[in-house]
């Protein structure tokens, strides 16, 4: 497994990190002792790099907590005995707690409970990259990133970033901070960030971690115009990040460009899936990809994206493909 170097620091990391928002319970179907055999099975094929987030298992729209943190304690489980085999990234900073009003809990208090909360639910003593999940624009950037800045003195985390900062916000943090890693959305349906925030980045040095490089399961290319998202499911709304890319009006002309991309792969005989990944993962300013998976299968065939390469010609004619796209937006999520 490739490594990668983080930022302008001395981390390093394997370019394939395993996501685990389907561990929080609101991504479909989830066996737990499975999720546990795929996190034993990517160490195995040598992942060390595995990321969560304090929020993920939070009903959304329920008004209810009870779901915070089961992403990490699953994980937490899985790691056990093997903890000095991985890196740990997690993610607070969002309300996740009962009593907390605002959306977003940027404050510095709020912070430092988050990773206490996190620390325990993972097990661990020390978190490897920790990130502040989205930006709340109604606490002073300074005092969040105070927050990390005393985390990183206790010991309590070795390197921190940020995830879904735009470039201003980005420019702004890193004046504060060691910012190592903005963590966004990148893949074939969603370049957003890679228009109005990686030259940013690249300026100041610090490296993008890209999720949902499979568009959340549209690039999968199991889906057809029957699927349905049943409650708890997150992706019930049909729109991603802001994107319509599965409201009646343009699932049907996605799903026809899916079939178009599955046909590129086919002649390179690999999977669509593959294929998508491998794209994200050739992208000179991405550093680390994280694939999400349930099964020890669906780890084993997603590894193999790391290998794959594309000539100018069939990333040209993706480039075609994707013109075709429907329910896409130009600004990025706030």
């Amino acid at each position: 497994m490739q490594m990668r170097s983080v930022g302008k620091s001395d981390l390093r990391m394997t370019q394939i990190a395993f996501g685990t928002w389907e561990f929080g319970g609101t991504y479909g179907p989830l066996d737990p002792a499975e999720a546990v055999n795929a996190v034993h099975r990517a160490i195995d094929l040598g992942v060390t790099v595995f990321d969560t987030a304090r929020i993920y298992g939070l009903e959304e729209g329920k008004g209810t907590w009870r779901g915070a943190g089961r992403s990490e304690q699953l994980l937490g489980k899985a790691l056990q005995g093997r903890r000095d085999k991985v890196q740990i990234v997690t993610k607070g900073g969002v309300s996740t707690r009962a009593g907390q009003p605002s959306h977003r809990a940027g404050q510095y208090n709020d912070v430092l409970k988050d990773v206490d909360i996190s620390l325990a639910d993972l097990g661990t003593d020390y978190i490897d990259l920790y990130l502040i999940h989205w930006p709340d624009r109604e606490t002073p950037r300074e005092e969040t990133m105070a927050a990390l800045n005393h985390c990183l003195d206790q010991g309590k985390v070795r390197y921190v970033g940020v995830s879904n900062f735009d470039a201003e916000l980005l420019r702004e943090v890193c004046q504060y901070a060691p910012i190592a890693v903005n963590q966004v959305g990148f893949n074939l349906f969603d370049r957003r960030w890679e228009r109005h925030m990686f030259p940013t980045a690249q300026e100041l040095g610090v490296s993008i971690m890209a999720y949902g490089p499979l568009c959340h399961g549209l690039l999968t290319g199991t889906w057809s115009a029957d699927t349905e998202f049943p409650d708890p499911d997150w992706r019930r709304s049909r729109v991603f990040f802001g994107q319509s890319l599965l409201t009646p009006e343009n699932f049907g002309a996605n799903l026809a460009v899916v079939d178009q991309l599955r046909m590129v792969a086919d002649g390179k005989g690999i999977t669509l899936p593959q294929l998508a990944l491998a794209w994200v993962f050739a992208h000179p300013q991405i550093a680390v990809g994280i694939v999400g998976a349930r099964t020890p299968v669906e780890i084993e065939e997603d590894v193999k994206a790391a290998d794959i390469t594309f000539t100018d010609a069939e990333l040209a004619r993706i480039d075609q493909i994707m013109a075709a796209a429907q329910g896409q937006i130009d600004q990025v999520p706030r």
